[in-house]
C-alpha cells in the first residue's frame, strides 16, 4: 500500500494520499489549508487519480482543499454524520475566536456537493481498492473518526490521538466525557493492535505501543 504524508502549509495537518499497489486510483484523507499544489504534484508523480476524500472530522483545517479538490474532480467525501453540519458553517462551527483567525481563507469556499456520511460506531468502506475501517472516535468533535487500514496496520487518528498528547475537547462540539471514552479504547489492549502505525493529523508518526507506554493521557486509562 502507498501512503503518503504532504503537510500543508497552514498549521502543518498531514494530508495523506492512499493507494493500493499499482492502482490508479487513490484516496485523500485530511485535505487542509494550501495543500492542493502538493497533492496535484502527487497524483502526477506516482500516475493516480483520487476517487474519494475521506476527512477525519469537519474543522476547516483538515477540510479547506475539499472545495477546491471537487471543484476539480467530482469526488465523492466520506465523513461521520455528526460532523457533516461542519461542511456548510466552516467558520460558524470553529467558534468566535477562531473563526476569527481563519475568517481569511473562507472567500471562495463551497461545500462538496457529493457528500455521504456514514453512521454507527463502525462502517467497512472500500474506495479505489482501499480497505478501510471507520471508527466513530467522538470527544474533539462530534463525528470524529479514525480510519484504519486494517491489512496494513495503519490507523489514521485525526485530531483525536498524536505522538505524545491529544486532541483539544474546548471548542464548540468537544466533550471531555466522549474523549476519554474514545482514548480509554485505544488504551485498551483488547483494541487495535500495540504495533499498529498512528499516522495523526498533526506532528509525526507514532505506534499505539509507544503511546501507550509514553502518552500522559493514555497510561492512566
Amino acid at each position: 500500500m502507498l501512503v503518503l504524508t504532504l503537510v500543508a502549509p497552514v498549521l502543518g495537518t498531514n494530508c495523506y494520499l492512499v493507494a493500493p499497489d499499482g492502482g490508479r486510483e487513490c484516496v485523500v484523507i485530511d485535505p487542509g489549508i494550501g495543500v492542493e499544489d502538493q497533492l496535484e504534484k502527487a497524483f502526477a508523480e506516482h500516475g493516480v487519480e483520487p476517487a474519494a476524500v475521506l476527512v477525519t472530522h469537519g474543522h476547516l483545517d483538515h477540510t479547506y482543499a475539499l472545495s477546491e479538490l471537487c471543484r476539480r474532480r467530482d469526488l465523492p467525501v466520506h465523513l461521520h454524520e455528526g460532523d457533516v453540519y461542519r461542511l456548510a458553517d466552516p467558520l460558524g462551527s470553529l467558534g468566535p475566536q477562531l473563526a476569527q483567525q481563519f475568517a481569511q481563507f473562507v472567500d471562495g469556499w463551497t461545500p462538496p456537493a457529493d457528500v455521504r456520511p456514514f453512521t454507527g460506531a463502525e462502517t467497512e468502506l472500500d474506495l479505489a481498492g482501499v480497505g478501510l475501517r471507520a471508527i466513530h472516535a467522538p470527544g474533539h468533535t462530534e463525528g470524529s473518526t479514525l480510519f484504519e487500514l486494517p491489512g496494513d496496520g495503519v490507523v489514521f487518528t485525526g485530531d483525536v490521538l498524536f505522538a505524545g498528547t491529544v486532541g483539544r475537547t474546548d471548542l464548540p462540539g468537544g466533550d471531555d466525557a466522549l474523549m476519554r471514552a474514545t482514548l480509554t479504547r485505544l488504551a485498551s489492549a483488547d483494541g487495535l493492535p500495540g504495533v499498529t502505525t498512528v499516522r495523526p493529523g498533526h506532528g509525526p508518526a507514532s505506534t499505539l505501543d509507544r503511546e501507550r507506554a509514553s502518552n500522559p493521557y493514555l497510561r492512566g486509562l
